[in-house]
């Protein structure tokens, strides 16, 4: 699966205008939400908190135009509990972005 990193920033240049600095604030707090979201997913105990994380982290995807990460997360959300390679792709499809 290929990441547009571009995606991102062109979402938050669409929100916000021409504005480096606040645009690299809003994407560093993305990612930062995004490797909270994984982690929190990773760290479930049952079920329903593996859904949530990954319900969230669907959320923040699509409030930042992470097409991409937002239909992994959403695999996610159907994937079984604890599927340690499901976090992998997540934790690697932040990482590319």
């Amino acid at each position: 699966m290929a990441y547009d990193p571009g995606q991102i920033d062109a979402a938050l240049a669409a929100a916000v205008g021409d504005e480096p600095g606040l645009i690299a604030e809003l994407r560093l707090a993305f990612l930062e939400g995004a490797q909270a979201h994984v982690a929190a997913l990773d760290a479930a105990r049952d079920g329903e908190a593996w859904r949530a994380a990954a319900y969230r982290l669907r959320g923040l995807a699509a409030s930042f135009g992470a097409v991409r990460l937002m239909a992994l997360a959403g695999e996610a959300s159907e994937a079984r509990f604890g599927d340690v390679e499901m976090v992998r792709k997540l934790q690697r499809a932040v990482a590319r972005l």
